[in-house]
């Protein structure tokens, strides 16, 4: 049970990374750079990760901080999308993000 409690609250944390991204790009041009602050609220509970997105041209890197702990992701940003992958507790739990500025 706790896997799946925990898989959730990864996946709740990247739908959380995928609003706050399209919200990012549709503000700015596609330049994501910098410390966001996410509040999250699922049915198994709520959390308030912390991302830190770091845009270098078309590449994208960063960290997740939350309840489950730290994970680095990477990605790329072309023209008005953005898309990366995150893993977590060895490999045992992954996500992907996806973003796009309309």
């Amino acid at each position: 049970m706790q896997s799946l409690v925990t898989r959730r609250h990864v996946v709740a944390a990247l739908v959380a990374l995928v609003i706050a991204s399209a919200a990012a790009l549709r503000a700015q041009a596609v330049d994501v750079t910098g410390d966001w602050a996410f509040s999250v609220e699922t049915g198994m509970g709520s959390g308030t990760p912390a991302i830190t997105f770091k845009q270098d041209g078309e590449k994208l890197t960063g960290t997740y901080n939350g309840q489950l702990g730290s994970a680095n992701f990477t990605g790329t940003v072309k023209g008005t999308a953005m898309k990366g992958a995150v893993s977590m507790a060895g490999g045992q739990l992954s996500g992907t993000f996806t973003g796009t500025k309309k």
